[in-house]
């Protein structure tokens, strides 16, 4: 067969280990529950998932807290049956009762904090009860649960319906406070099904294996290819041609590693001749979401000022598409320092051709395979002279980093394909509905 380029689909690989679809004995009811209409890694995997579905099998309907960008992508891309906004499921627990939550919200008094909160659980009750009502009413097969939150409130549903649930697992870390409840709404009847972005995340599972399945996350492979993208960020920025750009997309917050980037970049410019320090840039996409205090995007945006990098640096802020922009980057850098489960960023890079740089934390090393798609740089603690050190091998090697690049394209459609992940995801649903045909199922509600 003849090489590919890094933004060529490779039709066979895709088709490699695509499960036979379980068949069903009826259409499959699901009520899906979304715990956060921000954007979000889980809110877009969800998309991928829902897309690629077989409508035939699945009825897609899909709960979120209010409307959002989330819910402009669902709809505008036609991947539900059925949208429902249910505005007493709580993002936060001291948001106001009538609006999302906004960071000035972190500076109302105490007794109005209080007073929000207790309001909250109230509001958490009643959404409760009322998406029971629903499953009831809808004759929904399967609680089907994305996110934490979601994870919590569809045990607790599943036992008050009788409807089964399955947890769509994407955190690998849970608060001692919450985490004995958590492990028992596991092991419960009610959740059949655990499906885990990672291996990392399947490990918070010791006390019911039987429950878990590890099924990664996925994108469609022919949006996220080169071809038909029209690259932006460097007309954006007005950079010169040849200009390497090392770049980043992601929420920003602490735990991404957006301060460690800032100090590599720092160590790595130092270290270059003026020629080179000439001709690379970092660029960052994303914000600080509202509900978070402090803007840690100003905090980073700060530190880029203390380290006088201003001229080869810049944050650009939210992108609704990021692909316009990954696509111009030359090397992808997804530095988050702690056990991030499966971070989007990292197979959106590589299915775009980018060689990607990262901490090893988390589920990351199960997508990026270290000198052959990327490079891993050890992240307990975060090696930042090592990151910067990786900076500097790419800039000076632009066959390393077109090598990585076509690995990088060749392993996403190989093991990241949605069309593959979601057959997998929709025989999950299948068995844990009850509703599988043959030798397979067991008896259905």
């Amino acid at each position: 067969m003849a090489a590919l380029r890094a933004d060529e689909p490779n039709p066979e690989a895709k088709s490699v280990g695509r499960p036979d679809a379980i068949p069903a004995r009826r259409k499959v009811r699901v009520l899906f529950i979304n715990d956060t209409a921000r954007n979000g890694g889980p809110g877009r995997s969800l998309f991928y998932i829902l897309r690629f579905l077989d409508p035939a099998v699945v009825h897609r309907a899909v709960v979120l807290p209010r409307e959002g960008v989330i819910s402009e992508l669902y709809a505008a891309r036609g991947v539900t049956e059925q949208l429902v906004f249910e505005h007493d499921l709580v993002e936060n627990p001291i948001e106001p009762w009538d609006r999302p939550m906004m960071r000035d919200d972190f500076d109302a008094p105490l007794p109005v904090q209080a007073l929000r909160a207790t309001g909250n659980v109230v509001r958490a009750a009643r959404a409760l009860a009322k998406l029971t009502g629903l499953v009831r009413r809808g004759a929904f097969d399967l609680i089907y649960c994305n996110g934490t939150n979601a994870d919590y409130a569809g045990g607790a549903i599943a036992g008050l319906s009788g409807a089964p649930a399955l947890w769509h697992v994407r955190y690998t870390s849970l608060p001692k406070a919450v985490r004995g409840v958590h492990d028992r709404l596991a092991a419960s009847r009610g959740v059949r099904r655990i499906v885990c972005v990672s291996n990392a995340a399947a490990s918070l599972f010791p006390h019911c294996p039987e429950k878990v399945r590890v099924i990664h996350n996925a994108l469609d492979v022919e949006e996220f290819a080169m071809q038909g993208v029209v690259p932006l960020l460097r007309a954006e920025l007005g950079l010169r041609d040849g200009t390497v750009v090392f770049g980043s997309q992601g929420r920003i917050l602490p735990r991404k590693g957006y301060v460690e980037m800032v100090r590599a970049a720092r160590l790595a410019l130092d270290g270059m001749t003026a020629e080179e320090r000439a001709r690379v840039h970092f660029a960052v996409l994303g914000d600080t979401p509202e509900d978070y205090r402090p803007d840690h995007l100003e905090e980073c945006r700060a530190l880029v000022r203390q380290l006088a990098i201003e001229d080869k640096f810049t944050f650009l802020g939210f992108k609704t598409d990021v692909k316009p922009y990954v696509a111009d980057f030359d090397v992808a850098v997804v530095p988050s320092v702690y056990p991030d489960p499966l971070p989007r960023a990292v197979i959106e890079s590589m299915a775009l051709g980018k060689p990607v740089v990262a901490f090893d934390v988390g589920g990351v090393a199960e997508m990026l395979a270290d000198g052959t798609t990327g490079s891993l740089v050890s992240g307990e603690p975060p090696d930042v002279p090592g990151l910067a050190a990786r900076f500097t091998r790419y800039l000076r090697d632009p066959a390393l980093r077109a090598a990585h690049g076509r690995a990088g394209r060749l392993r996403v459609e190989r093991d990241f394909d949605g069309a593959t992940q979601a057959r997998r995801i929709q025989n999950e649903i299948v068995l844990a509905s009850g509703l599988a045909a043959g030798p397979a199922g067991s008896p259905g509600r």
